[in-house]
């Protein structure tokens, strides 16, 4: 297959794997998922695209691990997430649209999580699970908001938006930090490591994947390096080949990152296995947004991080249960992050509050059987990031989208075909406008509900100096 036929059959992505391998393996799981109660460990990794990788044609990154991971895994392929990295996060923790609960952006107080939301690890905690995160929150760094009281027992993660990465309020991370030897909390303590960023973070889920399996209870690991997000700095081993070939200092350290984030997947998934955890593991790994390196590659859709189309919101998912879900497989339904909070809950027999709402729906009939029946639906996508003071409506149809199974439909105005049009180069408004006005009605709607919920638009009470550094000064003395 030439360069063009792949990034084509890659894009529209509407069969499974053809080998022989992966066609015996892609068979449904024998047994009912619901309340299996597996472990999980849930892998995502930071402005990482889906052409970011060997496996979707990236023409300078090697993943072999997540090369073997995709062939061991059930992908869906059109799997979508947030345009940016905070929204992502909430959406993906509370099983709604982000501004339900107050995340509009990822600075300026937009981007904490509403303490009225009920998170994913609160629903898994009370159904037994032990519940850790490794990496990046971003979620809120005033107390209220830390992960340690949004449901995890463990917590071990940076500040901000990055490591060393900080702005006016409340959002931002300890002092002159760095993604070599960084500091990070552990537990609302902070530590001064020892090395890279994504080994420190890989090492230290691992650590607790150790202590948690000589117990009786399973386990969510939620696993969220800060690599490759800028600024772009990997250790040299990882960058010099990318240098050696001719790529500037970014591209380089970008594709250094992701290699790295690479071999610390496969370390942890031979880990796994030599523990004899990978048939009782779910094993969950996507990006939390599309690429910030487009230009290197765009994975044959337009569009990159921080932007409405194909290429801002569509990440793909994978999915490892060895010997439950269908290896090599390929999901082409339409679906989302706001799935995983019902799916993982189903999986864990675990019950939110019954006033609970949901955006998201169950995986589990597509974990079972890849071509499984799926109802059509609506998927909502607002980039935010409106400048801080202004009114919110006067940004409703700036940088917005409606994805349906066929059509995405663009800033209210475009409508494109991506089955056919996957680079969303040629407008259909005119040619279909009773699906145009369809969808912007519906838009309409989804907007006047959600509207209500910005409840961060205009903060109160912000703090004069950012809480990473006032908790860390006070800890070491300064």
């Amino acid at each position: 297959m030439n360069r063009r036929d792949f990034l084509r059959s890659f894009t529209l992505a509407a069969a499974a794997v053809t080998s022989s391998r992966s066609t015996a393996a892609a068979q449904p799981a024998s047994l009912p998922l619901a309340g299996r109660r597996p472990n999980i460990v849930f892998i995502m990794t930071d402005d990482q695209g889906l052409g970011d990788m060997g496996w979707t044609g990236h023409p300078h990154i090697r993943t072999p691990n997540l090369d073997a991971l995709r062939r061991q895994s059930l992908w869906l392929s059109e799997f979508h997430a947030s345009p940016t990295c905070a929204p992502t996060r909430c959406a993906l923790l509370t099983g709604r649209h982000e501004f339900f609960s107050g995340v509009t952006h990822t600075i300026f107080e937009r981007e904490r999580m509403s303490l009225k939301a009920f998170t994913l690890p609160q629903a898994l905690k009370s159904a037994g699970y032990a519940t850790g995160i490794f990496g990046k929150w971003h979620l809120g760094d005033e107390e209220p908001y830390q992960p340690g009281r949004r449901g995890f027992d463990e917590t071990f993660i940076h500040g901000g938006g990055g490591i060393g990465q900080t702005y006016p309020g409340s959002c931002g991370d300890a002092p002159n930090n760095t993604y070599f030897d960084p500091v990070i909390r552990h537990n609302g303590t902070f530590e001064r490591t020892k090395g890279y960023c994504t080994d420190i973070f890989f090492d230290r889920a691992l650590q607790w994947i150790d202590a948690r399996r000589k117990t009786a209870e399973p386990f969510f690991c939620y696993l969220t390096p800060n690599a490759p997000h800028g600024p772009y700095a990997a250790p040299a081993e990882w960058s010099k080949r990318h240098f050696e070939q001719g790529l500037k200092e970014g591209p380089a350290n970008f594709c250094g990152m992701v290699e790295n984030i690479d071999w610390n997947v496969g370390r942890l998934l031979a880990k796994l296995d030599e523990w004899g955890l990978a048939e009782n593991t779910l094993v969950i790994f996507l990006g939390d947004n599309g690429t910030c390196q487009p230009k290197l590659f765009d994975g044959g859709m337009r569009g990159a991080k921080g932007t409405p189309y194909q290429g801002g919101t569509r990440v793909g998912l994978l999915a490892r249960w060895t010997g439950v879900l269908p290896e090599g497989a390929t999901c082409p339904a339409l679906t989302a992050h706001i799935d995983l909070f019902p799916t993982l809950c189903a999986l864990a027999g675990a019950k939110p509050p019954a006033e609970k709402k949901l955006d998201g729906r169950s995986l589990l009939p597509l974990m079972q059987n890849p071509q499984s029946p799926w109802e059509d639906r609506l998927l909502f996508t607002h980039v935010g990031r409106w400048k801080p003071g202004t009114d919110p409506d006067a940004s409703k149809y700036k940088e917005c989208a409606v994805r349906t199974p066929r059509f995405r439909f663009v800033n209210n105005t475009a409508l494109y075909d991506i089955a056919a049009d996957p680079m969303e180069k040629q407008d259909l408004a005119a040619k279909y406008p009773d699906e145009v006005a369809r969808l912007r009605a519906a838009y309409d709607a989804w907007w006047a509900e959600a509207r209500p919920c910005l409840e961060n638009e205009n903060p109160q009470n912000v703090p004069a100096q950012n809480p990473y550094k006032t908790a860390y000064w006070q800890q070491f003395g300064y």
